[in-house]
């Protein structure tokens, strides 16, 4: 039996199904989601970049399954190694491996979910065997230590430390530990790969002392993808207090990649590093220089204009951003960048992206139910610029 056959079943069995079919895609009618006001930009239920994704996901998935792994990591390596992006600037030999991995991953999590804590290990152990059929292949290396990491967090859960029951936490730094002996076999380096320097990051939450090695690690890797937005806001995000950092850290970091990174993004590092922190924690407005990360939003856009960032800028100084709160002079100069933002480069709506951006406590939605949350969203903050009105992410009082 191949170790594909094995794998599938146990996933099977997992998953209770005997298809292991892909799930088909609907295309919704956004028209029949409710009435919302018009605005000008047509509203893309799929946008270009979820085009992309979808297709690089299903080709990993399609690969996977059929066993072909040695054609799985030569995929994967040669996007690596040409550092392809999709038109949103996500890495594609990210999403080809997510794909890769999937089956094994929701069997494994499913697993997980139940206590069955040999369930679990059995599809990683059919997982291992993969990796006899491709020695040296690190583009498969890669599949695998990520599935560890995806199943350690399974594991881990969201918890405080505290509450996670001792056996859980053994299971997470078991899967961490084995993705780290994988991975150590390679020089991301030497092999010139972002992909094996990104797991070094993404193992940091099982070091013993992650806040002596977070800013090297995501300094290594950076490095070797100046261009890959995703790691330096992944860096921004590690850098708050509630991770690896503090708040001068986030600062100082910040900077740092932007000199770093100004022959490619201008003073676009600054404000990538900034994003998802400010995002996730409003403290982390506290040392933000304003006038710098709005120079870095228009920085970004003068490079990197495809709509599915546009629309990400867009909707979070239109409708995300808090209008109060610490550094409110800073939250102002950011919301003002919303009349620029939807002048000059908004051509289409993303509604996903609008819906998102106010968070993710919402997610169990249906998806037809984002679209039209996300489509009202857009709707009123576009509508609102058109009549000339300030962005309710404006503060509408004077400082105290």
């Amino acid at each position: 039996m191949t170790v594909l056959n094995n794998l599938t079943n146990l996933i099977r069995i997992a998953r209770g199904t005997a298809s292991d079919d892909a799930p088909s895609r609907k295309v919704l009618n956004i028209e029949a989601l409710g009435k919302t006001p018009k605005a000008e930009r047509p509203f893309r239920v799929t946008s270009e970049e979820e085009d992309v994704h979808h297709a690089l996901f299903e080709a990993g998935l399609y690969l996977a399954r059929q066993d072909a792994w040695a054609t799985l990591g030569d995929r994967i390596r040669e996007a690596d190694a040409k550092r392809s992006l999709t038109p949103g600037g996500v890495p594609e030999a990210d999403i080809l491996a997510e794909g890769a991995r999937a089956d094994a991953v929701t069997a494994a999590t499913r697993a997980v979910t139940a206590g069955d804590e040999l369930g679990a290990a059995s599809i990683m152990n059919d997982m291992q065997l993969v990796l006899e059929e491709t020695p040296q292949d690190h583009g498969v290396a890669y599949v695998v230590a990520m599935a560890h990491i995806d199943i350690g967090w399974a594991w881990r859960g969201e918890g405080w430390r505290q509450d996670i029951p001792a056996a859980h936490r053994a299971a997470f730094f078991r899967h961490f530990h084995s993705a780290a002996a994988l991975i150590d076999q390679y020089d991301a380096f030497e092999l010139d790969s972002p992909m094996l320097a990104s797991v070094r990051c993404a193992l940091l939450s099982a070091e013993t002392q992650p806040r002596t090695r977070a800013s090297d690690d995501y300094e290594d890797l950076i490095d070797l993808a100046p261009n890959v937005a995703k790691y330096m806001r992944a860096l921004g995000n590690h850098m708050l207090p509630r991770w690896f950092g503090s708040y001068e850290r986030l600062e100082h970091e910040a900077r740092r990649t932007m000199a770093r990174t100004t022959d490619v993004w201008g003073a676009g590092g600054y404000a990538w590093t900034y994003f998802d922190a400010l995002t996730v924690d409003d403290a982390a407005f506290a040392l933000l220089d304003g006038d710098l990360f709005c120079k870095g939003l228009r920085d970004i856009l003068n490079r990197q204009n495809d709509q599915h960032t546009v629309n990400s800028f867009a909707a979070y100084t239109g409708t995300a951003l808090e209008p109060n709160g610490v550094n409110s002079d800073a939250r102002q100069k950011i919301a003002a960048c919303f009349d620029w933002i939807v002048s000059e480069h908004l051509t289409e709506v993303h509604p996903r992206i609008w819906y998102a951006a106010k968070g993710v406590w919402a997610t169990r939605l249906e998806d037809q139910d984002r679209i039209a949350k996300g489509r009202q969203r857009a709707s009123t903050a576009l509508d609102r610029h058109a009549k000339g009105l300030p962005p309710v992410t404006a503060s509408q009082r004077p400082d105290t």
